[in-house]
Order: structure tokens, then C-alpha cells, then sequence
């Protein structure tokens, strides 16, 4: 389990930890819930695109230039449409208060939500939980001097920041 765990981390490189003032919150609250189930699922199109365009991985996609750039006007549009309609108050208020930084990290904590939905898919946690017939668990329980434990077969839930607990806790409270 806890060696899922690391390479779920390791996997949802979108992940890392996001401070987000008040009002960054707010918007990237905003943000999460006026992005539909299809909007979220183009976001995950994107950012495979954008990562399949890496040397390292380039050979193992076939996205072709033509959809990377149907994906990026697609993506722009929704971005377009999120600061200048469904959020522009949430957008304004927190350009106000936090700066630009705010929607760099509302962005952020989006793509977060979306990499969520994308690693609580079956069919990757299945393809994930593939690395336990590939690790060693005898050197696991020579190193650690314990029985080694095998990753479960699904992809746990990923943990929610300090930031995203504390707001969730303000947000019942109002």
C-alpha cells in the first residue's frame, strides 16, 4: 500500500503542495466548480499533450500537432470563458487582494482536481497497481525487517493539502 502510495505521488506530479490566500481559494474553488465533467476531461487531454510532448516520452504518443493545437485553443477558450464569465468576480477579487500569482495557483489546484479524476480512473489504477508483480519483496523485507507490503490493486484517494482541509472547514462553517 505504501509503496502505491509513493508512485501515485510520483505519478501526479500536478500535486505539489499549493498555498492559496482567501481569495486565491475562493476563485479556485470558483474555478472547480464551473468546470463540467467535459471540461475536465479536455483539461486531461491537455496536459497528456503537453506532457507527451517531453523527449523522454515523445515516442510513446501519437498526439499529432494538429490535435495538440485543437487542445491548446480548446483549453485557452475554457480559460478565457472561467476568468471573463463563471469567475470574474472570484478572478477580480483575488487579482485584487493576492496578485497574479492567485491565478497561476487557482490553475493549479484545477489541474490538481483533473489529475485526480484521471488516477481515480479504474483502468489506471489497475494499469498502476501493474509495478507490484515487478518489485522485489524479499529485499523490501531484508532491507526493512518485515514482511513487505504489496500495493493494493486500486489507487487510493489522494490526501487533501492543509489549505484545502482548512478551507473545506470554513466553508461548512459559514
Amino acid at each position: 500500500m505504501r509503496l502505491l502510495k509513493i508512485f501515485s505521488i510520483i505519478i501526479l506530479m500536478c500535486s505539489s503542495y499549493v498555498y492559496a490566500g482567501p481569495y486565491t481559494d475562493g476563485m479556485a474553488k470558483c474555478l472547480v466548480k464551473n468546470t463540467t465533467q467535459q471540461d475536465k476531461e479536455n483539461l486531461i487531454k491537455w496536459i497528456y499533450a503537453a506532457m507527451s510532448a517531453h523527449p523522454s516520452v515523445k515516442s510513446l504518443s501519437n498526439v499529432s500537432n494538429k490535435q495538440g493545437e485543437a487542445f491548446n485553443k480548446n483549453i485557452g477558450e475554457l480559460t478565457i470563458e472561467l476568468l471573463t464569465q463563471r469567475c470574474k468576480f472570484e478572478t477580480q477579487e483575488a487579482l485584487k487582494n493576492e496578485g497574479e500569482g492567485a491565478i497561476r495557483t487557482s490553475f493549479q489546484i484545477l489541474g490538481q482536481v483533473a489529475m485526480q479524476e484521471l488516477m481515480g480512473n479504474s483502468e489506471v489504477a489497475k494499469y498502476i497497481s501493474g509495478i507490484a508483480n515487478s518489485v522485489d519483496k524479499k529485499s523490501l523485507e531484508e532491507a526493512f525487517g518485515k514482511k513487505a507490503s504489496v500495493p493494493e490493486t486500486s489507487t487510493p484517494a489522494p490526501e487533501k493539502s492543509a489549505e484545502a482541509e482548512k478551507a473545506d472547514s470554513a466553508e461548512k462553517a459559514k
